[in-house]
């Protein structure tokens, strides 16, 4: 037995198809089991697949659930903000809806929508969660952990771990050439790290004019490397904050990550603070609609 569902995929942060990030949305999951989605997610082996199921809290418009090819997780920012766009352009939200609230396993997620001439132009995100710093209690080799050497760190901004509902070490480095050469060390990653909460490792440059290229590498998720992540974006608004306080009351970053993969993109950060406490974050981008396809999934 078996049971056909359709699924769309897009590319996400990102306004010309074959840049952002993948992903997959199933606008009707109605009838799939845990053991399903995560099969499906391997097959299509995208950094995340999202599943829409009705929901069942009043004050949310539909249920997400989120998986990479490894495992469920509680948010992610590209599968939020692109099933927003996608179930806009579908008709599954009113014309010219401006704001769409999910549930997923860290709570509710409004999405905004903007449009332009009755086409949806972006969507973006408002954190369920504002960001926790999360002691590290283990010494860690920051530099060894992404193949670089000590200097190549930044003279002065330290790493971080940090949270919106997915943790991730955030690793200034001190400039460009830097970011091209990291990559993952994945044996010390594994003997050391694999169970840390800095499994998701977000090495990062801050240039002028609030600009941020960043990588982020989450083998531990099944993702060797990320084009563009909304999440780490969200949780990146806590150590804009406190390492790089500002007086004005919003600013806007933008983040450039996926260059090294031949997959742009370009993610728009948005915080606001009052009286020097944050209180709002915001991460939006453009998508892109691929293609539409249908999958028999069989009962197990």
């Amino acid at each position: 037995m078996s049971q056909t569902y359709t699924f769309h995929t897009l590319d996400v942060f990102t306004e010309q198809i074959f840049g952002g990030n993948p992903l997959a949305v199933f606008p009707q999951a109605q009838g799939l089991s845990s053991n399903q989605m995560q099969a499906i997610a391997k097959e299509l082996n995208l950094s995340e697949t999202v599943f829409v199921f009705p929901t069942k809290d009043p004050d949310t418009d539909f249920q997400l659930r989120i998986f990479t090819p490894a495992a469920e997780i509680p948010f992610a920012g590209h599968p939020t903000v692109g099933t927003a766009y996608l179930l806009a352009h579908l008709g599954y939200l009113p014309a010219n809806c401006q704001l769409v609230r999910f549930q997923e396993e860290v709570g509710i997620v409004p999405v905004s929508i903007y449009w332009e001439q009755d086409q949806v132009r972006t969507t973006a995100l408002s954190a369920a969660q504002l960001p926790q710093f999360i002691e590290r209690s283990q010494s860690i080799d920051y530099a060894s952990l992404v193949n670089l050497q000590a200097h190549d760190l930044h003279p002065v901004l330290k790493p971080a771990v940090i949270s919106c509902g997915l943790p991730f070490l955030y690793l200034p480095l001190k400039d460009l050439d830097a970011l091209s050469r990291c990559s993952l060390n994945r044996t010390l990653w594994e003997e050391a790290y694999q169970h840390q909460l800095t499994a998701h490792i977000y090495p990062f440059v801050v240039t002028e004019d609030n600009q941020i290229y960043a990588r982020m590498f989450a083998p531990g998720l099944g993702i060797a490397e990320d084009p563009a992540t909304g999440s780490a974006a969200t949780s990146l608004a806590g150590y804009l904050h406190r390492y790089l306080p500002s007086q004005a009351t919003l600013q806007t970053w933008q983040i450039y990550q996926g260059i090294q993969m031949g997959r742009p993109s370009q993610l728009m950060l948005t915080m606001q603070q009052q009286k020097g406490e944050l209180t709002e974050i915001a991460v939006g981008g453009s998508s892109v609609l691929v293609s539409v396809g249908h999958i028999n999934v069989p009962t197990f």
